[in-house]
């Protein structure tokens, strides 16, 4: 098994009473259905059809047909003992040019039918606003999030949600990892729109605008919304947890400043009223301002943090490290070994993703203690398996890598809580095998198999028999090895 936290055995009485467990998707990598139910296209409809930039050439035009299984799919969750899911609504079903416009009836009565299905089944809903798949219209008309006039769209389209949905909807996150939008989708060109590769400036002013536009959202739900629906908005923000390399204080200074590029560039504006310090001493002009009065609407506009969180670095000082702008400007190195040569732990699929159940309880400890123990719910949190197309099924049904995944982590988050972190939920990534963005569908983070070759049939793996024990609060023994 590795190092999955010395494989500890993790129960559901570790968690709080009311301790929310649930599934996470989003429409793009599961719903299909491009051009159905009047929708128009996204950001990343667009993206995809330039086969080049995705690695199997694939995209999100049928996904994984979620649109038309829904049914299925949430019988399936409930069935497993998921309490709550967390999806994402495509702005572009609402409003098909992102304009705010005219709502699109039959894209509302898609997700109507979706939310009421779910609640039908026990399952209580958690539905984020934008998981990058941006309305192109807006993209091609305004530059998308580059634009200020973004904002005011952003606040239509959450409006229109809320209008329609929030007598059910109680849990709300405008947007999923900000970060990524600016970060991949703006800076560097590998997400959708693309095409901005070396212009990293304007990945800053990408998250300008999605700061803005989170608080107008919450903003707009303070107003009209909380006194009659009586929910929560919050926003996802992604964190690697940075372990400082060595005892020396430029690799401790070095660890910090990574981390406030990555939670603090999102998280200090709301929670402080303006970025890291670290931040504006790197990057100057390139980070834009906010106005007294920017200052005062964004501030406290948050009602609990989402954190997701796959993995953990080794974090050291480096002057000029040879690494894409946006590492060399925080003068950081990201090292994935211990100075004795050992690995900080087992790789996942994805080059990026190495199995470290710790540095969850210590991102979950540093977010409350930063900014004053906040409501957090873990949104996403998990691991992939490379596609395999030689493997039997009951090969690929037998994950026992991410049964200990998921144990290590679970714990993790049980620590946190007893170290007094105020965390009220947890959901796995993903509930099915989905598009896997630019890595297309060669990467599998379901906890369900996606059968790509027959019919897209759903076949439970053994990381989801484990949940359904784990919920059900039976023998956490790890079953899984006996296939």
């Amino acid at each position: 098994m590795g190092s999955t936290g010395g494989e500890a055995e993790v129960a559901r009485a570790d968690f709080p009473d009311g301790f929310v467990f649930g599934v996470a998707t989003s429409a793009y990598q599961i719903e299909g259905a491009r051009r159905e139910g009047g929708k128009g296209d996204s950001i990343w409809d667009v993206f995809t059809e330039d086969k080049e930039r995705v690695l199997d050439r694939s995209n999100g035009d049928v996904a994984v047909d979620h649109y038309h299984r829904y049914k299925e799919d949430i019988e399936l969750m409930a069935s497993l003992g998921f309490a709550a899911y967390r999806f994402s609504i495509s702005w572009a079903r609402i409003f098909p040019d992102g304009l705010g416009g005219k709502v699109n009836e039959q894209g509302v009565a898609f997700y109507n039918n979706l939310i009421n299905f779910m609640i039908a089944k026990g399952i209580e809903p958690y539905a984020t606003l934008y998981h990058w798949d941006l309305p192109n219209h807006l993209q091609k008309t305004l530059g998308g999030w580059l634009s200020d006039k973004i904002v005011d769209y952003f606040a239509l389209y959450a409006e229109a949600c809320f209008a329609n949905f929030g007598d059910r909807v109680k849990r709300w996150i405008t947007i999923n990892e900000p970060l990524q939008t600016a970060f991949n989708g703006y800076g560097i060109g590998v997400f959708a729109p693309g095409g901005c590769e070396g212009e990293t400036a304007r990945c800053y002013l990408a998250a300008h605008h999605q700061i803005l536009a989170h608080a107008a959202a919450v903003d707009v739900y303070r107003r009209k919304f909380k006194v009659a629906q009586g929910g929560e908005v919050g926003l996802v923000v992604d964190c690697e947890w940075a372990e400082p390399f060595s005892e020396k204080v430029e690799d401790q200074i070095a660890a910090q400043r990574r981390v406030d590029f990555q939670l603090g560039w999102y998280l200090d504006p709301i929670y402080f009223g303006d970025y890291p310090e670290s931040m504006r001493q790197r990057l100057g002009s390139d980070l834009p301002t906010f106005s007294e009065k920017d200052k005062e609407f964004i501030r406290n506009k948050i009602d609990f943090v989402g954190l997701n969180h796959y993995t953990s670095r080794f974090i050291a000082h480096h002057q000029n490290p040879e690494d894409i702008y946006f590492y060399q400007v925080q003068q950081v190195e990201r090292i994935e070994k211990w100075n004795s040569g050992e690995k900080i732990g087992e790789r996942a699929a994805s080059e990026w993703l190495f199995i470290v159940p710790w540095g969850l309880r210590k991102i979950l400890n540093y977010i409350a203690k930063k900014y004053n123990n906040p409501t957090i719910y873990v949104t996403e949190n998990g691991m992939d398996e490379e596609d395999d197309q030689s493997a039997t099924l009951d090969q690929v049904l037998n994950d026992t890598t991410r049964v200990g995944y998921f144990k290590g982590y679970l714990a993790s988050v049980a620590q946190a809580i007893k170290d007094g972190a105020d965390v009220r939920g947890y959901f796995a990534w993903s509930f099915l095998d989905n598009f896997e963005w630019a890595m297309g569908y060669t990467k599998r983070f379901g906890i369900v198999y996606v059968d790509y070759k027959n019919g897209l049939s759903r076949h439970p793996k053994a990381s989801a028999l484990w949940f359904s024990r784990f919920l059900k609060g039976e023998a956490a023994e790890n079953k899984a090895d006996t296939n």
